[in-house]
């Protein structure tokens, strides 16, 4: 058993922190354009910041649903979202931009189709019946 506003409430989370990672990146065409700047490295910062969150929030979404509710979505790389978090919270200064660069271009916007249609998925079935 879920307690549907939380789970809900943290969905909602985690689509926002996906739209603020890719609005950040939106004029980033090359990984090297966040190392070569002042702006370019507070862009990186703030991705990485909400990469952190979106990998928090995502540990927290499996938790609060016992395990149960990720694996009927495995268009993402689930786990991959929560060692992606923990990497840049423990190992910062070795991060590699070509990574965040090509997770934010590719991983990312299919994780906003995906987390869009858990939100969809939830408020049409509800949770306990996934």
């Amino acid at each position: 058993m879920f307690d549907r506003e939380i789970v809900m409430d943290n969905l909602q989370k985690i689509r926002k922190v996906i739209e603020i990672i890719l609005e950040r990146a939106s004029v980033v065409t090359d990984p090297n354009e966040l190392l070569c700047s002042p702006d370019g490295m507070m862009r990186l910062d703030a991705i990485c910041m909400n990469l952190i969150a979106l990998g928090e929030a995502v540990k927290g979404l499996d938790k609060q649903t016992h395990g149960q509710l990720l694996p009927h979505y495995p268009e993402v790389y689930w786990s991959g979202v929560k060692k992606m978090r923990d990497k840049i919270a423990h190992h910062y200064f070795e991060i590699d931009t070509d990574v965040v660069f090509r997770t934010v271009q590719e991983e990312v916007p299919q994780m906003q189709v995906v987390i869009n249609k858990m939100i969809s998925d939830f408020t049409a079935k509800g949770i306990k019946e996934m």
